[in-house]
């Protein structure tokens, strides 16, 4: 493992997507102690992508008290059936809030009326203030769903309705989650990006060479809404976690 900083970003690199995700998984489940420690509850935000597999699968082996965990996701998109593999609910159920014994967990609604299930989801994040997120980084450097071109570091608002660009639309194809563009719906709802920089921890596991553009953007590139993931060098306690594929564009440390 090598590690260094990017002004207040951490960053280390593995050389394997197993090594990456069990790191992170460690330094989740002594985050998770350590807010248990001095809180009855810890609040906490996952994003649901085939990127974050590893180090779900490394949570689902820590030693945390899931019944003091309130947990939340990241995005959804609108509009999707009831029960579609690709929901991002779907997913974070089968993968970890479904295999362990949350607090809580609360799920975005793709099928409510945006305006108010975006209000809804906003009013219990501020009831449930963030403690900790655990986050990717897209191909086009979105956060969640923040997309450059919708992008804001000063987002007013806490969760939002967007239109997904083709970029981020055509991830999806990549990740295989859908089997052409076409499938891929057009809006979704996302926390925003200061929502998202909110907690107290912030860990973003970054695998695959379909992200070296994006890693070396946010690393080595300006911070800016044009590339939204430069924003986390501007948090206190974030740590960026890549493997040796994710790391291929970066200069020398």
């Amino acid at each position: 493992m090598k590690e260094w900083k990017k002004d207040n970003l951490t960053v280390r690199r593995f050389e394997t997507r197993a090594e990456m995700g069990s790191a992170a998984a460690r330094d989740i489940e002594a985050a998770i102690g350590e807010v248990l420690s001095r809180k009855d509850m810890c609040n906490m935000i996952f994003a649901a992508a085939p990127s974050q597999n590893e180090v779900l699968a490394g949570l689902r082996e820590a030693k945390v008290d899931w019944t003091r965990v309130h947990a939340f996701h990241m995005d959804e998109y609108i509009g999707l059936p009831d029960g579609a593999p690709q929901s991002f609910a779907v997913f974070l159920k089968n993968a970890l809030f479904g295999q362990l014994p949350f607090g809580s967990v609360e799920y975005i609604d793709g099928k409510a009326l945006p305006e108010e299930e975006t209000g809804r989801y906003g009013e219990l994040l501020c009831r449930y203030p963030c403690d900790i997120v655990v986050m990717g980084i897209g191909e086009n450097g979105h956060l969640a769903f923040n997309d450059p071109g919708v992008a804001l570091f000063e987002d007013p608002e806490k969760v939002k309705v967007v239109e997904l660009d083709e970029a981020c639309r055509t991830q999806q194809v990549h990740d295989g989650c859908f089997e052409s563009l076409d499938q891929v719906p057009h809006q979704a709802m996302t926390l925003t990006i200061p929502t998202l920089l909110s907690g107290e921890y912030a860990f973003c596991i970054v695998p695959a060479s379909t992200k070296a553009e994006a890693v070396a953007k946010t690393l080595e590139g300006p911070i800016c809404e044009e590339c939204p993931a430069s924003v986390l060098r501007r948090h206190p306690r974030a740590v960026l976690y890549l493997d040796r594929d994710s790391a291929a564009g970066l200069g020398e440390e």
